[in-house]
Parts: C-alpha cells; structure tokens; sequence
C-alpha cells in the first residue's frame, strides 16, 4: 500500500487570532527569540502552541517568503531587460525566466523533483518547447509575409517608376537593402 502524502498542513498557529499571529511573525523575525521563548510567550497569552509547531511554522513562513522575493526578483530581472533592449520580446523573455526556474528546481531540489509526477514534469517541458516552436513559427510567417509585401511594393514601384529610368535603378537598389535588412532582423 502506498504511503500517505499530506496535502495540507493543519497548524495549532493557524487557529491563532490574527493580531497574535501578527505579534508572533514579529517575534520571529528577531533572531533573539528563541522557538522555546515564542511558544512561552504564547502560552502566557493563553495560546497552547509547542516549540515544534513554532519551528514549523517558522520554516513554512520563511520558505514562502523566500519564494516570493525569488519571484519579484525574476519579474525586475525581466524588466530590466526590456527596459535595456526594447525589442526584446516579452513572451520570451518570460518563458526563459520559467525554463530557468525549472532547471534550478530541478537541479536543487530532488527530494521534490522524485515526489513530483513525471507526467507533470513532462507536460511542463513539452509546454515550454511548444512556446519555442511557436515563436519561431511566428518569425518564419513574419518573415514569409514581409518577403511578400516587398515584393508586391517592388513591382508597384517599379511599374510607377518606369517613365524615369534614372529613378529605377537607385530606388532598386534602397528597396533592396531595407529587404536585406529587415531579414537580418527577421
């Protein structure tokens, strides 16, 4: 018989009222507090909560903080960067930041990564190769239909242009170059 994963956590601090919770998350934060004198303190305030819980929660609400400055840290790191590279493409940018994220989890933490469904693991790296494709499908049809407006605006150009041959040639050649270029883009 397989065996039993707990799903939610049921803490004796989570029934606290929310002032004595606020007061508590203080007292944490001074590391001269020890676990011990926190659930002292509690019980003084009439609160039966062991030293046990009060470490757990403790490590619970440091690893929750701990990923939400993580997460704020990755959204500056991708405004920054499209704030210095304005044609930077968001979905990308944003789809790197995740990759990255999952290779670290996965790297660090295989403890979690072996309780984690391969499926799940699965479906999350296909999800983010299917965002590869993609993007580069869209650049291929971009591309496919700039070449296609160029060279419906070549032949319009040329056919207005055909009374002044001195024209032609040098509008050629700049309708060239801002082809040739935007492909480099492209």
């Amino acid at each position: 018989m397989g065996k039993r994963k707990r799903t939610r956590i049921r803490s004796s601090i989570d029934q606290l009222p929310p002032e004595i919770k606020a007061q508590l998350d203080a007292r944490l934060m001074d590391t001269a507090n020890t676990y011990e004198d926190i659930s002292d303190w509690l019980k003084g305030q009439g609160h039966e909560v062991s030293k046990s819980a009060v470490g757990r929660y403790a490590i619970r609400s440091n690893q929750a903080a701990q990923r939400v400055a993580e997460t704020l840290e990755r959204t500056q790191a991708i405004a920054a960067a499209v704030e210095q590279h304005p044609d930077l493409d968001y979905t990308k940018a944003a789809s790197m930041v995740l990759m990255d994220g999952l290779m670290q989890k996965v790297s660090t933490a295989e403890e979690e990564f072996a309780e984690m469904p391969l499926d799940k693991a699965g479906r999350l790296i296909a999800s983010l190769s299917r965002n590869a494709t993609y993007d580069k499908r869209v650049r291929q049809e971009l591309k496919h239909k700039a070449e296609l407006a160029f060279e419906e605006l070549e032949v319009e150009l040329m056919s207005a242009i055909k009374q002044d041959p001195e024209l032609s040639g040098p509008l050629h050649d700049i309708l060239t170059r801002a082809k040739e270029k935007l492909m480099e883009d492209g």
